[in-house]
C-alpha cells in the first residue's frame, strides 16, 4: 500500500501544475486578445488630419472653378440642371462632350461642381481706346522711333501714337507728291509741331 502512496503523489503534483499552467496560458491569450483589440480600434478611428482635410477642400473648390471656367453659359446651365434633378451620368457625359475633357476628368469636375456651385463669369474684354476730347490717334504701349536724314542733315521723331503701318502711311504721301498731308499725319501722330513735320518729311526721300 505504501508503494503506491509516492506514485499517487507524484501524479496530483503533475496534474496540478499542468493546470496552473493551462490557467496562465489562457489568462495571457485574453490579456493579449484585448491590447490587439485596443490597438485596433485606435487604427480603425484614427481622425484624418484637419490641415489634409482642408487642403482637400481647398482643392476641390479650385477644380470647380476651373471646371466651370471652360464652359459657355449655356453649357453651364444645361449641367447644373442635369446635377440639380440628379442625373449625375448625363450630367458627366455633357461635360465630356462640351468640354473634350476624359470621362474621368469630366467625373471629378462634375462632382467638384456639384459640391462648390460655381456661378457663371463671362471674361470682360478691355474696351477699345477711344479717341480723347481732342480726336488723337490711338496711343500704343511702346514709343515708335522715325529716322529720316539727307546729306548731313538727321531728324528724328519719337511717339507713341506712331506704328510700322502709320510711318509708311506718311512716307508713302511724301513720296507720292503730298509732302503737306505727310507732315499733317505725322504731326497729329507725335508731339512735334507742323512745322517740325515739314522739316522731317522734307528729308524724306
Amino acid at each position: 500500500m505504501e508503494s503506491l502512496v509516492i506514485p499517487i503523489l507524484i501524479l496530483v503534483i503533475v496534474a496540478a501544475g499542468v493546470a496552473l499552467a493551462a490557467r496562465a496560458i489562457s489568462k495571457r491569450s485574453q490579456h493579449a486578445g484585448t491590447t490587439d483589440g485596443i490597438a485596433s480600434g485606435k487604427t480603425a478611428n484614427r481622425a484624418e488630419p484637419a490641415g489634409r482635410t482642408a487642403a482637400a477642400g481647398k482643392d476641390q473648390r479650385e477644380l470647380a472653378r476651373q471646371a466651370s471656367a471652360k464652359l459657355t453659359a449655356e453649357q453651364h446651365q444645361r449641367i447644373y440642371a442635369l446635377i440639380a434633378r440628379g442625373q449625375a451620368v448625363s450630367a458627366i457625359k455633357a461635360y465630356n462632350e462640351s468640354t473634350g475633357q476624359g470621362l474621368r476628368a469630366a467625373r471629378d469636375a462634375v462632382v467638384a461642381l456639384a459640391a462648390h456651385p460655381q456661378p457663371h463669369r463671362v471674361e470682360e474684354k478691355a474696351p477699345a481706346q477711344a479717341p480723347d476730347a481732342e480726336g488723337r490717334p490711338e496711343r500704343f504701349p511702346y514709343r515708335y522711333r522715325a529716322i529720316a536724314s539727307k546729306g548731313e542733315v538727321t531728324r528724328e521723331v519719337s511717339s507713341n501714337m506712331l506704328n510700322d503701318e502709320i510711318y509708311t502711311r506718311i512716307k508713302d504721301l511724301a513720296s507720292n507728291g503730298d509732302p503737306e498731308a505727310a507732315a499733317a499725319t505725322l504731326a497729329r501722330h507725335s508731339e512735334v509741331s507742323l512745322e517740325q513735320a515739314r522739316e522731317f518729311v522734307a528729308l524724306l526721300d
